[in-house]
């Protein structure tokens, strides 16, 4: 079983909300796109969050609009063994350096886990105690869990995802 690789952040100096997957699926890391599996809802949940239709824009616009708006991406796992795309078959997971990323954006106010996965990982890296100390006119990101945008988690209808992911809004005004 090959060794599967995460992207490079996507982030900018001013990014306030930074949404962390677990580790790309099959159909991203062919296309070498994060979200790239035609019915995973992310790109139509972050969209409605910033108020911006995204789903018609090619990547590279996507990207460029959630900078736009203050958001960022990556994900918690830098590397794994996984056979297909799903977060259950992750084996041997190497985190990434969270922290230091969280550390380098003087403005995040919020750290978004799309799924449970990514927030179990994304959680033990980056509770409070982890984090150190904050100069004292900042304080720690909020660390919110959200429902996965993947089409494997079909026990939630889109449109409830849509309510939970709305509140990463909130840290962008």
């Amino acid at each position: 079983m090959m060794r599967k690789s995460s992207f490079p952040p996507v982030v900018a100096p001013n990014t306030r909300v930074l949404v962390l997957g677990s580790l790309p699926g099959e159909a991203s890391l062919a296309a070498q796109r994060y979200y790239a599996h035609p019915r995973n809802g992310f790109w139509r949940l972050i969209g409605k969050t910033i108020g911006r239709e995204l789903e018609p824009l090619d990547y590279e616009a996507r990207l460029a609009a959630l900078l736009e708006a203050g958001v960022g991406l990556w994900d918690t796992v830098a590397s794994a063994h996984r056979r297909g795309s799903l977060d259950a078959a992750i084996r041997q997971a190497q985190p990434n350096a969270l922290a230091e990323l969280v550390a380098s954006l003087p403005d995040l106010r919020a750290v978004g886990f799309n799924g449970q996965a990514a927030a179990r990982i994304g959680l033990a890296q980056l509770a409070p105690a982890r984090l150190g100390p904050t100069p004292q006119e900042s304080k720690p990101p909020a660390l919110v869990p959200l429902p996965s945008s993947s089409p494997a988690y079909a026990a939630m209808p889109l449109r409830e995802k849509e309510k939970l992911w709305a509140r990463l809004g909130d840290f962008l005004r």
